[in-house]
């Protein structure tokens, strides 16, 4: 079974657009929040980057990915990684 996957992102990160295209080819069905818009999630992105608001990350489940590739993502999707 996948585990629910959310990417955290920014409208002006081309990073973020490049992953989400791929993500999207891939069929990975993500949520995507907006960092920029929604700073809730700023502290547990922060903890997990060493104090940096890194975009793109990626949430699987529990785990977050900072700055992962599509591969990584699927590895992590489907629990292999």
């Amino acid at each position: 079974m996948s585990q629910p996957v959310t990417m955290y992102t920014t409208e002006w990160c081309g990073y973020c657009r490049r992953l989400k295209r791929q993500m999207l080819d891939e069929g990975i069905q993500f949520r995507e929040v907006d960092v920029d818009e929604q700073h809730d999630f700023d502290a547990r992105i922060m903890a997990a980057t060493g104090g940096f608001r890194t975009v793109p990350t990626v949430e699987v489940g529990e785990r977050l990915l900072v700055n992962p590739t599509v591969g990584e993502i699927r590895a992590a999707v489907a629990g292999t990684n």
